[in-house]
């Protein structure tokens, strides 16, 4: 996922898809721990989307209402 898709989102957009990132996160995780993940590098790449989608929302929220 990148900024600029990141940036089209509203603000329920962007909290709703970073509570779904974090459920497949964990569940990743979890995989990981038993030994089932076949694409292990798929959570660095949740971690990063999530990160992006925190920033947005942080810069979202900071901005002016006018």
């Amino acid at each position: 996922m990148k900024m600029s898709e990141i940036k089209e989102f509203s603000l329920p957009e962007i909290q709703k898809k970073i509570r779904e990132l974090g459920e497949e996160l964990l569940q990743l995780q979890l995989r990981k721990q038993t030994g089932q993940v076949e694409k292990p590098h798929m959570i660095k790449s949740l971690r990063r989307d999530r990160a992006r989608l925190f920033t947005q929302l942080r810069a979202s929220s900071n901005s002016p209402k006018s």
